[in-house]
C-alpha cells in the first residue's frame, strides 16, 4: 500500500467508525484533493461530512476548532502547509490553548493534515518545514510518519485522541509502498521507533529524513560493516526524549538528520536532549544534518543541493565515526 492509500484508507476506516469525524478543506470534496488523498470519499459521505471550504483558512480552521469544542471530530486539510501561516491564529491561540485556559471544562479532539517539504519544483514558499514553529507550542501535538505503516497508525491515534494534533505530511512520501496490516492498532503519540538496532552510531530522523537515515544505515552496513542504529522520532511533540538517550548511550555517536532549517530546528532540540541525558556517553560531539538556510530554489539542481540527502548524512556519519577512530 502506497502511503498516500494508508491516509485515505485510514479516513475511510475512522469515519464508518464514528460519525462523528468529518474532513474540511479546500478543494477535497469535488475535486478530491489537490494530492487525491481524498478520493472517493464525497461520493461515500456526502457534503455534510467532507466539507469543501472557501479559500481562507483562518476561517474553516477556526470552524473547525468551534466543531470540535460541541463534540465533533474535524479532520482539516491545508493545502500545504506553509499556508498554515495564515490559520496561525487559531492554531496558537485558540486550539492549542482552549483546554487550559477553560480549565479542561472543553477539549479540542481535532487533526490538522498537511504536506510540506521540498524536491518537487514549488517555489520557496510552497517546499517549507516548519514544523518547529508548531512543536514549540505547548497544547498541540505534532506527528511525522515516515512510512505508510505508520501513517496509518498514527492518523487513527490523532483522530482519536482528545486533543488538537497536527499531522505532517512529505509530500516526497505519498507515493512510497510498504506494508499495512489490516489489524493495525494506533500508535503511541509519543512514542518514538528503533528501525534498526546497531552498536557504533545513532542516526535520528523524522519523516523523509527517517527513512533516508534507514537506507544510509543499510549502506555503512553492506560498505563497511558499520552497525548504526536508526532512531524515528515519528511524534516531535511529545518527544521520546528516553529513546533519543537510551540509544546514544548505547553507541557514544549520534548524528540529526531534518529537513528544516539548521539554526533552531528540531535537530537542536534533539543535540540538546542528548547532551542533557548521555554527554557522559558521547565519544564525538552531535552531528546536524538539515536544509541550506536560503529559501528553497525552484531550478531543480539548485533545489537538491539545498535539501539534506542520503549523500549528507552518509558523510556525516563517517566523519563522526572518524573522529573517534571506529571508521572500517
Amino acid at each position: 500500500m502506497t502511503y498516500r492509500e494508508a491516509l485515505r484508507e485510514t479516513l475511510r476506516a475512522e469515519m464508518r467508525r464514528d460519525d462523528d469525524v468529518f474532513l474540511i478543506g479546500e478543494e477535497i470534496g469535488v475535486f478530491e484533493g489537490s494530492y487525491k488523498i481524498t478520493a472517493g470519499l464525497l461520493a461515500e459521505f456526502g457534503e455534510k461530512r467532507v466539507r469543501d471550504t472557501p479559500i481562507a483558512e483562518e476561517g474553516f480552521v477556526g470552524a473547525a476548532v468551534g466543531a470540535a469544542m460541541l463534540g465533533l471530530r474535524p479532520v482539516v486539510e491545508l493545502m500545504t502547509i506553509n499556508f498554515s501561516l495564515l490559520a496561525l491564529d487559531q492554531i496558537v491561540n485558540h486550539a492549542a490553548k482552549i483546554y487550559g485556559m477553560f480549565g479542561g471544562q472543553t477539549s479540542v479532539p481535532m487533526v490538522i493534515r498537511t504536506p510540506g517539504g521540498g524536491g518537487q519544483q514549488l517555489g520557496a514558499t510552497h517546499s517549507q518545514n516548519i514544523e518547529l514553529y508548531y512543536a514549540f507550542v505547548p497544547g498541540l501535538k505534532v506527528v511525522a510518519p515516515s512510512t505508510p505503516a505508520d501513517a496509518r497508525a498514527l492518523l487513527r491515534a490523532a483522530i482519536e485522541d482528545d486533543d488538537p494534533v497536527l499531522f505532517l505530511e512529505n509530500l516526497a512520501l505519498y507515493n512510497t509502498k510498504g506494508e499495512v496490516p489490516d489489524d493495525l492498532p494506533p500508535a503511541e503519540i509519543g512514542k518514538a521507533a528503533v528501525t534498526r538496532v546497531g552498536t557504533d552510531i545513532t542516526l535520528i530522523g523524522y519523516s523523509r529524513m527517517a527513512t533516508i537515515a534507514t537506507q544510509v544505515a543499510e549502506q555503512l552496513h553492506a560498505e563497511s560493516g558499520i552497525s548504526a542504529e536508526v532512531i524515528d522520532l515519528r511524534s516531535l511533540r511529545p518527544l521520546d526524549r528516553d529513546a533519543i538517550v537510551a540509544s546514544v548511550r548505547k553507541t557514544g555517536c549520534a548524528v540529526v538528520a531534518e529537513d528544516d532549517w539548521l539554526t533552531y530546528g528540531i535537530g537542536a532540540e534533539v543535540a540538546a536532549t542528548i547532551s542533557d541525558g548521555a554527554f557522559d556517553y558521547l565519544d564525538a560531539p552531535v552531528r546536524r544534518v538539515a536544509a541550506a538556510e536560503v529559501p528553497l530554489p525552484y531550478a531543480k539542481t539548485l533545489e537538491q543541493i539545498a535539501l539534506p540527502s542520503a549523500e549528507s548524512l552518509h558523510t556525516a556519519a563517517l566523519e563522526t565515526l572518524a573522529a573517534v577512530g571506529r571508521r572500517r
